[in-house]
């Protein structure tokens, strides 16, 4: 066992008793959102896996360790904070950890403490990419990696849609991870269920995901799988409004020189004030609905 590691004994308790677990990142509350919209949403999401007969284990850092299953005192905490906490990546562990400091977990470390903490299933609202321009700026997130280095599911609305999903796809295809469409033949692009790319497969129910997932681990191929889980048709925004407003937001954030971590944040905040908030209310949605299939896919896992 990790010696940093700490995981709550709920989480703990389904784990020893073959029980479901979703893992959930906290990056989404501490920069995703607003207090306390933010905290409502977090809380929200942990119900609705309760609701599918699984058991939620928000991810974070505090204190300098870390932590697998948050109190509802915890997931208050770091949502009032906000942007305080430091946006921890996988190359911030080491330095988070020594100075005992508090660390909202992205997608790649939130799969990376689930891995040591044997929660094989994890949902988010959108996984980070490879960037637009990346040809020249190199903008890669560590996401990708992690996708091809850490054996656990990543249930997603897709790729967070202000980056370049035909090259995000590519990435993941030179790394070996499988891209399931759920329900879809099209990878979602986050606040709308099509892009344009096909996904590597379709699968349908939860089990079928699930025994997708079990053979990759039983056969010993170490990468992550990704399933792409479109975002309600009710939910979905006009993909014209969406992609001139991602465009605007581009083009400032290239503006104020906006780079490395702080782009992701800056530009889903400007999406949100350009659309006046209706990104928001789409995110919010999307992770509800991941939130929900993840659980089911989770549920079903248990039972091979």
């Amino acid at each position: 066992m990790n010696k940093y590691l700490d995981i709550a004994p709920e989480v703990r308790e389904a784990l020893e008793s073959n029980r479901p677990v979703v893992a959930l990142e906290s990056t989404i509350i501490s920069h995703g959102m607003p207090y306390p919209k933010n905290v409502e949403t977090a809380l929200a999401v942990e119900q609705i896996i309760r609701d599918n007969g699984a058991v939620p284990a928000t991810i974070a850092i505090l204190g300098g360790r870390l932590k697998c299953g948050l109190s509802k005192d915890e997931i208050e905490y770091l949502g009032k904070k906000g942007a305080e906490i430091v946006k921890t990546s996988r190359r911030d562990v080491p330095v988070v950890l020594s100075q005992k400091i508090d660390g909202a977990t992205t997608v790649a470390t939130t799969m990376m403490i689930a891995n040591m903490a044997d929660v094989k299933i994890f949902a988010t609202g959108g996984i980070g990419g490879v960037h637009r321009g990346a040809e020249t700026t190199m903008d890669i997130s560590a996401d990708l990696e992690e996708l091809a280095n850490t054996p656990v599911m990543v249930v997603c609305a897709g790729a967070k849609a202000i980056l370049d999903l035909g090259l995000t796809l590519e990435y993941l295809e030179t790394k070996g991870v499988p891209v399931i469409g759920y329900g879809t033949e099209e990878l979602p692009a986050f606040y709308t269920r099509k892009s344009g790319f096909a996904v590597d497969y379709r699968l349908d129910t939860p089990l079928a995901v699930a025994e997708a997932f079990d053979a990759q681990r039983k056969c010993g191929l170490h990468t992550g799988m990704l399933v792409a889980n479109p975002i309600p048709e009710e939910f979905s925004m006009d993909a014209d409004t969406i992609n001139r407003a991602i465009d605007e937001a581009i083009a400032e954030a290239a503006e104020k020189n906006i780079s490395g971590k702080e782009t992701t944040p800056f530009l889903l905040a400007k999406v949100k004030e350009i659309t006046d908030g209706e990104s928001l209310e789409a995110n919010i949605q999307l992770v509800y609905n991941n939130a929900k299939v993840a659980a089911q896919i989770a549920c079903a896992l248990c039972t091979l």
